[in-house]
């Protein structure tokens, strides 16, 4: 039997198109790539085993001529793998959903903020000499801002229902 270009070739298109898919936004691709991924493994796990052969059962067969039964037990483990993680990604795209109602992750000001500033060292800042814009954002310091960051969540969001529960404080608390 010879060798055939085709499921390289095949292996190598599942590959690409999942680490396309994962390196989106949207996290409905990232689950798709992350499939993608999965069963490319698997194809490659199935190549790299060698070619078809008889069922690895004594007596049906000489042991000469069976199929090595590990690269299908590690397929089976590996799609039960993928079949749980992908569960969980769906299970954290439903409850991103119904906190924010987008499933598209947003560019966090933050970040790009950290990212444009210069290359110094953070025992070198004293947080006093920072801008206001620069300075880090938190409760409970002594850097005070004169932007209200709970009424901006509260205006942002208000009109989206939240699924966050209160509970009935517990026995002894102090109210």
């Amino acid at each position: 039997m010879t060798p055939t270009i085709v499921l390289p070739i095949v292996i190598g298109g599942l590959y690409t198109a999942g680490v396309y898919l994962l390196l989106d936004r949207s996290l409905t691709r990232v689950i798709l790539g992350f499939i993608l991924l999965g069963n490319a493994t698997n194809l490659l796990l199935l190549s790299a085993s060698g070619p078809a052969a008889l069922a690895p059962v004594f007596g049906y067969a000489e042991a000469e001529e069976m199929s090595d039964p590990l690269p299908q037990a590690l397929v089976l483990t590996a799609i039960v793998i993928t079949f749980g993680v992908t569960a969980f990604l769906l299970a954290m795209v439903h409850r991103s959903w119904r906190l924010v109602r987008q499933e598209v992750i947003e560019i966090d000001e933050e970040d790009r903020r950290v990212a444009s500033r210069e290359g110094q060292d953070a025992d070198d800042i004293d947080p006093g000499e920072l801008p206001p814009a620069a300075r880090p954002a938190g409760k409970g310091n002594t850097l005070h801002s004169d932007v209200d960051v709970e009424a901006q969540l509260a205006q942002r969001y208000a009109g989206i229902p939240s699924d966050d529960v209160t509970f009935p404080p517990t026995r002894g608390a102090q109210s």
